[in-house]
C-alpha cells in the first residue's frame, strides 16, 4: 500500500494499527500539528487569492511551498508536475487541486526514498558504535541521552563517550543525562584530547562487553578543517580497535531552523561521512516540511526524531507515520 493510500484510510478511519502503533501515530499527528496546520492555512490562503489556475496561481504555488520548508528543488518539481496533472484531470476545484498537491508531494517523497534506510544500524553481535555530530544547540547531547534510555530500557549494556571537550558544560551535561538514563559516561578533562577519550570508551566497552557505545563530538563549524581533522581522527582510534565502527555517523539537526538545517546538513556532508539524520524538536515547529526536502535534495536518511520533550519522546522515524501526520486532515471531499 503506498503512502497516499495510507494517508486516505487514516483520513476515513479505516486503518486499524496495533496499540502501540497507535501510540506512536499519535505522537506524529501532535508532534506535526504547527507543520500540519501552518501548511493548511498557506494552501486556504492560496486558494482564497486565487479564482482560476492560471501561471500565476502556480507561480503562487511554488513560492507557498518554497515557504513551508519543502526545499527548492521539491516546490519546482511539485508545481511542473501539477501543471500536467491540472491539464489531465480538467482539475478546477480547489478542493481537488489540494488533494493533487498532497498527492504529488507523497508520491515524490515515496519515490525518492526507495532505497531509503531509516533502521539505525545495530550490531546483533559485539559492540555498536554510534558518532553523533551537530552544531551546539541543535539538541545533540540530549538525543543521545534519550537513545541511552531506551536501549537501558531494552536491557543493553550501553556507555557514553563524552567527546565534546572543548565547550564549556558539554561534558557535565552528558553527565546529567547518563545519571538519568543510568549509564556511565566515559569522559576526560575540558580541553583535553577528543580521541582520547574516545580510545578510553571503547576499552571500557570491551572490557564490560557493553552493546552500545554513543560518543558526542564537537560542532565548530566555523573551522571546517580543524572540525573534519579532529573527527578523522576520532575515527582512526575506532576503527584501530573495531574495523567496522563506526556504525553510524548521526548528525542531529533542529527542525525549529526549517532551512538553516539544511545549509548545515550540506556542510557537514561535505566534511565527514554522515549515514543518517536526527531530526530534533519537531513538535515545536511548523517547518516539518524540511524533512521532505532533506530527502529530496540530500538524500539521506532520518533515523530518529524528537516529539517531545519527555525522555520518551525520541522516536524511530517512520515515513508512514511521518507522511499521515503531515497531511492527514487537509485532504479534501472533492
Amino acid at each position: 500500500m503506498g503512502f497516499f493510500d495510507k494517508i486516505k484510510r487514516a483520513f476515513t478511519g479505516e486503518e486499524t494499527p496495533e496499540e502501540t502503533e497507535v501510540q506512536v501515530q499519535e505522537k506524529y499527528d501532535k508532534g506535526l500539528e504547527k507543520t500540519r496546520k501552518t501548511f493548511g492555512e498557506r494552501m486556504n490562503e492560496l486558494f482564497a487569492n486565487f479564482r482560476t489556475v492560471d501561471e500565476d496561481f502556480f507561480e503562487e504555488l511554488e513560492e507557498t511551498l518554497i515557504g513551508a520548508d519543502v526545499g527548492f528543488e521539491t516546490a519546482i518539481k511539485i508545481t511542473e508536475s501539477l501543471r500536467q496533472e491540472v491539464k489531465l484531470r480538467n482539475a478546477k476545484k480547489p478542493a481537488e487541486i489540494q488533494n493533487a498537491i498532497i498527492e504529488k508531494l507523497v508520491e515524490l517523497y515515496e519515490q525518492e526514498g526507495i532505497d531509503e534506510v531509516n533502521e539505525l544500524n545495530i550490531q546483533e553481535d559485539g559492540l555498536t558504535v554510534i558518532l553523533f555530530v551537530g552544531v551546539n544547540g541543535v539538541g545533540k547531547t540530549t538525543s543521545i541521552g534519550k537513545l541511552a534510555h531506551q536501549y537501558k530500557l531494552e536491557g543493553k549494556k550501553v556507555l557514553l563517550a563524552a567527546a565534546d571537550t572543548f565547550r564549556a558544560g558539554a561534558i557535565d551535561q552528558l553527565v546529567v543525562w547518563g545519571e538519568r538514563a543510568e549509564v556511565e559516561v566515559v569522559r576526560g578533562k575540558a580541553g583535553g584530547d577528543p580521541a582520547a577519550v574516545v580510545y578510553d570508551a571503547i576499552e571500557k566497552a570491551k572490557e564490560q562487553e557493553a552493546d552500545i557505545l554513543l560518543v558526542d563530538t564537537a560542532g565548530r563549524l566555523q573551522n571546517k578543517v580543524n572540525l573534519m581533522n579532529e573527527l578523522e581522527k576520532i575515527k582512526r582510534v575506532i576503527q584501530r580497535e573495531l574495523p567496522e565502527a563506526p556504525h553510524e555517523i548521526l548528525l542531529v539537526l533542529d527542525a525549529t531552523t526549517g532551512q538553516n538545517a539544511m545549509v548545515q546538513a550540506k556542510q557537514f556532508k561535505e566534511t565527514t561521512d554522515v549515514t543518517g539524520l536526527v531530526l530534533t524538536k519537531l513538535d515545536g515547529t511548523a517547518k516539518g516540511g524540511i524533512v521532505l526536502a532533506i530527502r529530496n535534495e540530500l538524500h539521506l536518511p532520518v533515523k530518529l526524531v524528537g516529539l517531545g520533550e519527555g525522555i520518551d519522546d525520541l522516536e524511530p522515524f517512520d515515513p508512514n507515520d511521518f507522511v499521515i501526520g503531515l497531511f492527514k486532515g487537509l485532504l479534501k471531499e472533492a
